[in-house]
């Protein structure tokens, strides 16, 4: 039986494709080259007021890369809201693979000493392949996500990509572009060197936070 490696994972992103399960449940990938391709404008990303007062009242305490599996696992989680994901077991595997490698990267949200919420994606030079995000207290997948784009920028990436754009993306600025315009400017962000933990968090964030609409 053929197995993807995450080597071949890596190949795939930088060709503008990416994997996705059925389910929880498949035991098969599938893979994934849209037509139209969601990105977040790094440099036109919009935070809610609602959530300046969120980051403002700093209800939770960010950690980058201290429980990536944890991450990977809260966001396979069935919820109400999601009763079916697409973070299958080979997923898992890949992803922590890629993390142990130096290519995957979660932003966390703790609150009392417990994991409530966070992200996780791949970052190849200065692309950011968005993949998934969960919470289990209100707002705190959203907190995670200013702080990965105010992390982005201070580090100098150049790409963001969602993959797809939702409705809860659009309010953060999230946009279509042709598969075309994607690919040109996932070369170019390619090119780019970025330090991913090279970055003052805290004057990332104020910068980000001042140049952005709200």
């Amino acid at each position: 039986m053929f197995t993807l490696s995450a080597p071949m994972l890596l190949r795939a992103y930088a060709a503008g494709i990416f994997p996705m399960a059925e389910s929880a449940e498949s035991r098969e990938l599938h893979w994934f080259d849209p037509e139209r391709r969601g990105i977040l404008p790094l440099d036109a990303f919009h935070v809610p007021r609602s959530l300046r007062k969120t980051l403002r009242r700093g209800l939770f305490e960010l950690r980058f890369d201290s429980a990536f599996r944890a991450v990977i696992e809260g966001c396979a989680e069935s919820t109400e809201d999601r009763p079916k994901t697409w973070i299958n077991d080979d997923i898992i595997r890949l992803y922590s693979e890629l993390f142990d490698a130096g290519f995957a990267h979660s932003v966390e949200c703790w609150r009392d000493g417990l994991l409530v919420g966070g992200l996780y994606g791949v970052s190849i030079g200065g692309a950011y392949f968005g993949e998934s995000m969960f919470s289990r207290e209100t707002g705190a997948s959203k907190v995670a996500l200013v702080h990965l784009v105010a992390r982005l920028r201070a580090a100098g990436f150049a790409l963001l990509d969602t993959q797809f754009v939702t409705e809860h993306l659009c309010r953060f600025g999230a946009i279509e572009i042709p598969r075309t315009e994607y690919r040109r400017r996932l070369a170019a962000a390619m090119e780019r060197k970025t330090d991913f933990h090279a970055v003052d968090q805290q004057a990332a964030l104020a910068d980000l936070l001042e140049s952005a609409s709200g």
